[in-house]
């Protein structure tokens, strides 16, 4: 996904997060390199990827810090959401037990994250159908809770990941120009307050 060299550029900063074996690194991998590895070693504190894509008329430059899901990990999670503009929450659809714990990223996010952050619940590993335990309308009706985007997605199958993180690119730009003052030709990567927002 190269991008082009247009007129704007747009930078921010995209946090995942999750328990551990979600898929996280998966998803990360498959957007920024197209790859999947069935086996996928566990991340020790936080992975650093970025990736450039051209969107519309806008160069867009990710920074993503793809985060641990063990528990001993997440006292380390705000060095990596802190000044993040969007934030990913990834459960594994076959495991009810990871969709439980996106509660309390929620609330973290709102009591301790960057004011109006953007947020995207995916549902990962939905290639396995026969496994699974969190249905569709239950991941969708916590992210308009919790005034995110939903998408079900398959890091194996590509399905749905570069819809996500184009999503995120769209609901971030919307809010950083209406905060950008008039005349301001680049885009601030820390958006204004958070209003709502469904998928």
């Amino acid at each position: 996904m190269a991008a082009a060299n247009t007129g704007r550029v747009f930078q921010f900063k995209l946090v995942l997060l999750g328990d551990s074996a979600v898929g996280k690194s998966s998803l990360v991998l498959r957007f920024v390199r197209g790859q999947f590895f069935e086996y996928q070693e566990s991340t020790i504190g936080a992975a650093f990827l970025t990736q450039t894509v051209a969107l519309n008329d806008t160069t867009v430059k990710f920074e993503i810090w793809d985060t641990a899901g063990q528990e001993r990990y997440h006292s380390l999670a705000p060095m990596y959401y802190r000044g993040a503009a969007a934030a990913i929450l990834v459960y594994d659809m076959t495991k009810k037990s990871s969709f439980e714990k996106l509660q309390k990223w929620v609330d973290e996010l709102k009591e301790r994250g960057p004011e109006g952050i953007v947020l995207c619940v995916a549902a990962n590993k939905c290639d396995l159908e026969e496994g699974r335990e969190v249905e569709v309308a239950e991941g969708a009706e916590f992210a308009q809770k919790s005034g995110a985007d939903f998408f079900e997605t398959s890091a194996k199958n590509d399905e749905n990941v570069g819809r996500i993180f184009t999503t995120l690119v769209t609901n971030v730009q919307r809010k950083s120009e209406a905060a950008r003052p008039a005349g301001e030709a680049r885009l601030d990567a820390a958006p204004p307050k958070k209003t709502s927002c469904c998928g």
